[in-house]
């Protein structure tokens, strides 16, 4: 897996207000968005079920900042994970956490 395709999957999604998270890969960059726009304390070590939870639980508490943030709540919201889990999950949701880009699809060198 190219973890940068399911980066830049998210963000078009969100820019564009279209479609929905089509496997664990995007669902855990969406979930370290989450954690570094709203601040929400996730476990870099967290599981599908148990992230799905959280979110579940910490999502309706959260006011959108634009219609990006709005959006990825939505996709996080209405997406049911698989059971699958390796670690370029966990690279995917600290690059979340840390992203410099938000909602740019292009990094620049």
């Amino acid at each position: 897996m190219v973890t940068s395709i399911a980066r830049q999957s998210v963000i078009i999604k969100c820019n564009m207000q279209k479609s929905v998270l089509t496997g664990n890969y995007e669902f855990y960059y969406a979930a370290g968005l989450v954690a570094k726009l709203s601040g929400v304390s996730i476990p870099e070590d967290i599981k599908p079920e148990e992230l799905t939870t959280l979110l579940a639980e910490e999502i309706p508490k959260l006011t959108p900042a634009d219609e990006q943030e709005k959006y990825l709540f939505t996709m996080l919201a209405d997406y049911r994970p698989g059971e699958e889990y390796d670690g370029q999950m966990k690279e995917l949701f600290l690059w979340g956490k840390d992203e410099k880009y938000l909602w740019t699809v292009t990094i620049p060198s």
